[in-house]
């Protein structure tokens, strides 16, 4: 056996000690693709959870979500937001956008992109128009 096999035999022995050790820790511990699911991401979500309050709406396609945590993310990004109330789905890799005032798309995309993920087609509207307070003299 000459050194350039024996070398090539260490690197696969090296390979396979490594990949029994990730397939060993993964099922210890289990494992999304963001990172341990012991270590979950809490849903944030909005202060003011009445539809009411919230007249304009977007969807956006997410793109690059794998995994609850994911989309966990995702939605904590967008409720960071001021006025927006946000849910994000995985199994439909959707997001709802409420918000109290008109949001622009360029700063749904940024605020996503931000959390490590995509935007694809996006829809925004106006559910009703909103209330003016009338002023009393």
């Amino acid at each position: 056996m000459n050194l350039t096999n024996m070398v090539l035999i260490a690197l696969l022995a090296a390979l396979a000690g490594y990949a029994v050790f990730r397939t060993w820790r993964r099922a210890k511990e289990g494992s999304a693709c963001c990172g341990p699911i012991q270590q979950g991401v809490k849903r944030t979500g909005s202060a003011d959870r009445n539809k009411a309050h919230y007249p304009y709406r977007a969807e956006a396609e997410i793109t690059l979500m794998t995994c609850d945590r994911c989309a966990a993310k995702v939605e904590n990004a967008l409720n960071a937001l001021d006025g927006v109330w946000a849910e994000v789905r995985i199994d439909t890799k959707k997001a709802l956008i409420r918000s109290k005032e008109p949001v622009e798309e360029s700063v749904i995309r940024s605020t996503v992109h931000q959390a490590g993920y995509g935007v694809g087609a996006f829809h925004a509207a106006v559910l009703r128009e909103p209330v003016q307070e009338k002023k009393q003299f």
